[in-house]
């Protein structure tokens, strides 16, 4: 049994997002969630927000046991890129560069299935 739960246009940096989302694959769910209370990322939020609502989307759905599921993957897309026009970023040479807002779609699966950890 898998369920899925997925958080679209995130406004974090994929990059940003992708360092906190690889910390919790094939890890309990349990595991997964005490990491990210305590971890000093600003993507640690989002990342434990999708995850509870990957748990809860496998409880309602599947009645599967909170205590026994495991992470299967955790997938960090790049969304898309706020382009401002009217505001900009000084650069070399008196030259102008447009400002950038990037946003993330982040997907995660879990699974009741016990995962092997690779070394």
């Amino acid at each position: 049994m898998e369920a899925k739960a997925i958080g679209r246009y995130l406004r974090i940096s994929p990059i940003k997002l992708r360092l906190v989302a690889k910390q919790i694959k094939k890890k309990s769910v349990s595991e997964a969630i005490s990491t990210l209370q305590f971890m000093n990322k600003a993507g640690a939020p989002h990342v434990l927000k999708v995850l509870k609502s990957a748990v809860a989307n496998a409880a309602k759905n599947h009645g599967a046991d909170a205590e026994k599921l495991y992470v299967l993957e955790s997938v960090v897309n790049d969304g898309p890129i706020i382009k401002w026009a009217k505001r900009f970023h000084a650069r070399a040479m008196g030259r102008a560069a447009g400002i950038h807002k990037k946003a993330a779609h982040l997907t995660i699966v879990v699974t009741d299935k016990k995962i092997k950890k690779e070394r």
